[in-house]
């Protein structure tokens, strides 16, 4: 008999030996089924070495059902799943589990059916119908997923499919994707340009770990350069991993990508269909997907032959994750580049301060491009102190703002203005009795959203219509809208702007890739004068005819208790103003604050941005924070406030008496209610040489908590709500 030690996918068990019955095959990382109490669960094989287990007779041992018919797991994707584990303290299944597909995508290809409009136009339509009609256009999915996208019930769709007003179309779950050629569209690139380039090419053909940091400014041409990193790669039959931070960038890379290669690469994100995510990850495991380009969790896929990684835009904050496993993508890239032997670049143009000081140590090579391509010239960067040009009574720009927009208008070129809070006004308050509407499940205000006529919270997504009256003293039409938020700036521009062609680009207004290339493509053939945004368009765009930007609240990330303010507002302004000035027109960016003495503003005022990060560096080597120190946090959580205040001083009055650590806490944390859970929080502040997880899990493993009580940990925090 052949013993075999599985992680399995369950939340309570990790580790269970089986046996392997006679005639079954299996090597170490193969995805199993097998028996666990009357159910059956997935399991991958590991090594018994590797994996503590319980000493079970042989005779106890219940038999694997069945080997899936997928590669097994690769030893450096298995060595990385026990890194990440160990290092951010989470369950090694829950790691594993990312880089699973579907149950369809284990079992193998086969087909599919879709549905999409037949075309045929009835006289008659009941009310649900013609919204699916006008929700589906162009869409080919499941019956369930046409119901989500329609926001209809699958009986509604399935009756139209009867009616002849919806096709079936067969899909092949296994169609292969067009291949990319290196050779398509080869780059005029400049002297800087090809020297990045041929260093990026000798270090895939040298076929070894090599971490680059690629700092380049806006417009330098880094994606030009990394491209050809990525051509070489494809040539040697070896595949690439390009990790982008949001969604809202894929579209206009994928046109880039295509215009190189000739062909868009494989996605892998959260909003891709079942169907489709089915079929990229059987290309992923097979080797057949050349280059796939995905949000942080395409870093865990099975790839048969990885030969590079690319993390854009590496500073961005959404390569954290905040639930779940709680790891950040742009390190465990690099982790994973060592396991795999291959090289990783970290392209930003505003690199965070921990891949700064990893270059300064020698650990990543650095590379500079410090000029923009084509001999474009980096915008001019004017501040404009609020205290002496205020905005006009009622409104959120300064007229100096407000007249330059207006020459721009007048010559035809664009203006972007940036304020990273979504709606119309972040607080609604009745004037007469003072009452403030907030979220029932969090510690929040709801946000007024004009253009839906809702209040949300931007926490747990909780919606209600804006009342007629207060609902407190019930006196009808008092309610203030306080603060401005992106489609209150609108509201102004249009009022000084009459004439403007104004776009609104927040995650409200552009949530799918085809409403974000209607509006690339908008702005590019000079259909838009105006672009008002969140974080969405300070990255990735280039719009040549875009001359003004406009920071309409430099100081508002300065609020708070985020322990990387400084340097989060910094790279947030660096990046729009990078909008501004792209073609051969000169840039313009004028930030609006009420602090210009803050080192941020005066930093980005004078361009000096090696000055704000050797300042940064000090302040947070004084303070002991990374990357000087070390950084974890124990998140304490319940639907009971008493309960979670109870078990957040257990951990407190447990906390380990050690000269290199030092815990701060327990304390309600600044978010003290998310999504109905009363929360607590501890922070540990710790030497560069103290072995943080190991205390952590010394700490909290002789401790035990109710059954409502959720306990979690993470490591290198980068929210502190």
């Amino acid at each position: 008999m052949t013993r075999v030690r599985l992680l399995i996918f369950n939340p309570v068990l990790n580790v269970l030996d089986y046996r392997l019955p006679d005639g079954m095959a299996t090597d170490i990382g193969s995805v199993v089924l097998a028996p666990l109490g009357p159910r059956q669960v997935l399991g991958i094989v590991w090594e018994t070495e590797r994996l503590p287990g319980a000493d079970v007779p042989d005779a106890r041992l219940r038999p694997i059902l069945e080997v899936l018919p997928v590669p097994p797991f690769p030893a450096p994707l298995r060595r990385l799943i026990e890194w990440t584990a160990d290092y951010y303290c989470a369950p090694m299944n829950a790691v594993a589990r990312m880089a699973l597909g579907s149950m369809a995508a284990l079992r193998g290809g086969g087909t599919t059916t879709e549905y999409r409009l037949s075309g045929l136009e009835p006289k008659r339509l009941t009310p649900q119908r013609a919204a699916a009609m006008d929700a589906l256009h162009g869409e080919q999915a499941s019956i369930r997923e046409l119901a989500e996208l329609a926001s209809v019930s699958e009986g509604v769709l399935r009756g139209m499919v009867g009616a002849g007003l919806l096709d079936p179309v067969t899909v092949d779950l296994d169609r292969p994707y067009p291949r990319a050629n290196p050779l398509h569209a080869a780059p005029d690139l400049s002297a800087d340009q090809q020297a990045v380039a041929d260093r990026f090419v000798s270090a895939i053909t040298a076929e070894g770990f090599t971490p680059f940091l690629l700092d380049g400014v806006t417009g330098s041409g880094k994606t030009e350069c990394y491209f050809e990193a990525v051509a070489e790669a494809i040539r040697l039959g070896r595949q690439v991993l390009v990790l982008l931070p949001e969604i809202a960038l894929t579209e206009n890379f994928l046109r880039r990508f295509e215009a190189r290669f000739g062909v868009p690469p494989v996605l892998w994100h959260s909003s891709l269909k079942q169907s489709e995510r089915r079929r990229a990850w059987r290309a992923i495991v097979s080797g057949h997907a050349q280059v796939v380009v995905g949000a942080r969790s395409a870093l865990f896929m099975p790839f048969a032959w990885l030969g590079l990684i690319v993390v854009d835009e590496a500073h961005e904050v959404s390569f954290k994750q905040d639930d779940g496993v709680r790891y950040n993508a742009r390190d465990v890239a690099v982790i994973r580049a060592r396991f795999e032997r291959i090289p990783v670049i970290l392209a930003s143009a505003t690199p965070a301060l921990e891949s700064l000081q990893l270059a300064e140590a020698g650990v990543y090579e650095k590379i500079d491009l410090p000029a923009r391509f084509g001999g474009a010239e980096l915008p001019a960067i004017e501040i404009l102190d609020l205290r002496e040009q205020p905005p006009q009574r009622g409104q959120w720009l300064a007229p100096r703002l407000i007249d330059e927009m207006q020459d721009r208008l007048a010559r035809g070129e664009q203006s972007l203005l940036f304020l990273n809070r979504r709606g119309y006004a972040p607080l609604t308050l009745c004037r007469h009795c003072g009452y403030r509407f907030q979220c029932p499940n969090c510690s929040a205000w709801l946000v007024e959203h004009r253009l839906s006529r809702r209040l949300a919270c931007h926490h747990c997504g909780h919606e209600t219509p804006v009342p007629g009256e207060c609902p407190e003293c019930h006196t009808p039409e008092c309610l203030v809208a306080c603060g401005p938020g992106v489609e209150r700036i609108a509201d102004e521009v249009a009022q000084v702007l009459p004439d403007a062609r104004i776009a609104l680009v927040t995650s409200d207004t552009l949530n799918s890739p085809e409403k974000i290339g209607t509006f690339v493509a908008a702005a590019e053939g000079k259909a838009i004068d105006v672009i008002i945004g969140t974080q969405l368009v300070t990255k990735g765009y280039h719009f040549p005819e875009l001359t003004l930007v406009g920071v309409v609240d430099a100081d508002m990330g300065l609020e708070g208790g985020d322990l990387r303010a400084g340097e989060r507002t910094y790279q947030q302004i660096a990046q729009v103003a990078g909008r501004a000035g792209r073609g051969e027109k000169p840039g313009t960016v004028l930030i609006q604050t009420r602090h210009p003495e803050a080192a941020v503003i005066a930093a980005l005022a004078a361009g000096d941005r090696d000055a704000f990060y050797a300042a940064e560096a000090e302040a947070r080597r004084d303070a002991g924070a990374p990357p000087f120190g070390r950084w974890a946090a124990i998140i304490v959580s319940s639907e009971d406030e008493a309960e979670a205040r109870e078990a957040a001083r257990a951990i407190g009055g447990a906390r380990p008496n050690l000269p290199d650590v030092m815990v701060l806490g327990p304390a309600p944390a600044p978010m003290a209610q998310l999504r109905g859970r009363y929360r607590y929080r501890l922070l540990i502040n710790a030497r560069r040489s103290a072995q943080v997880q190991y205390v952590i899990r010394d700490w909290l493993g002789g401790l035990n908590f109710p059954p409502g009580v959720r306990v979690a940990v993470d490591i290198d925090p980068y929210s502190f709500v």
